[in-house]
């Protein structure tokens, strides 16, 4: 079974990249922010929950995101440990819906110390749901996971087969397929985790 969410086009790219921002801070350690810029243009294009994007969300320019990110920077502006927690990402989002009108919007952490198996099915909740999944990577005991390390990025969909279950992160203005359980199995005592997102009903 093999479920992918229909994700932002920037432009060209798939969602936000970092590497376009002038300011160096953002530039370097803007990602929690971008993932979260990419989370709110994708509720209000893809879900019609008004208020979260202010240019046009069903095309979003580069230009535009840009901006985008300026005012969402306040929110989840970098830290000298980078956003290293869930805590310190819920606290920001959901200032930012608050600050935007949109506290229809909730969301919870999941910490990298839960099962595999149980973050594999939130994973799969949340994408069946039409939510992107905020995902946040520290340490790493697999080199080839380097470029995601002390990272956030996205995760919009997932593949279940008998040998795997992969995921497709998305970061940098694009997307790779991943082992899920390897990404979750850090080898480290100090854990990411992911976001879960939900509509209040």
């Amino acid at each position: 079974m093999k479920k992918e969410l229909d994700y932002i086009q920037v432009d060209d790219a798939l969602g936000g990249n970092q590497d376009w921002f002038w300011d160096p801070f953002m530039k370097g350690g803007g990602c929690a922010a971008v993932t979260a810029c990419d989370v709110c243009i994708y509720l209000q294009d893809k879900r019609g929950i008004e208020g979260l994007y202010p240019y046009n969300a069903e095309h979003p320019a580069r230009e535009d995101y840009i901006r985008f990110s300026k005012r969402m920077k306040p929110y989840l502006h970098p830290r000298w440990q980078g956003i290293d927690t869930l805590d310190i990402y819920l606290d920001g989002i959901r200032a930012y819906w608050k600050d935007a009108g949109c506290e229809i919007l909730a969301a919870d952490g999941f910490p990298g110390t839960g099962s595999v198996k149980e973050a594999e099915q939130l994973l799969k909740q949340q994408i069946d749901g039409g939510y992107p999944v905020p995902f946040l990577l520290l340490h790493h005991k697999n080199p080839a996971l380097k470029d995601y390390v002390w990272h956030w990025f996205n995760l919009a969909g997932y593949e279940a087969a008998e040998e795997a279950f992969r995921v497709k992160a998305v970061t940098y203005g694009e997307a790779e397929w991943l082992d899920f359980a390897e990404l979750w199995e850090t080898g480290f005592e100090k854990k990411g985790g992911m976001i879960l997102l939900r509509i209040r009903t």
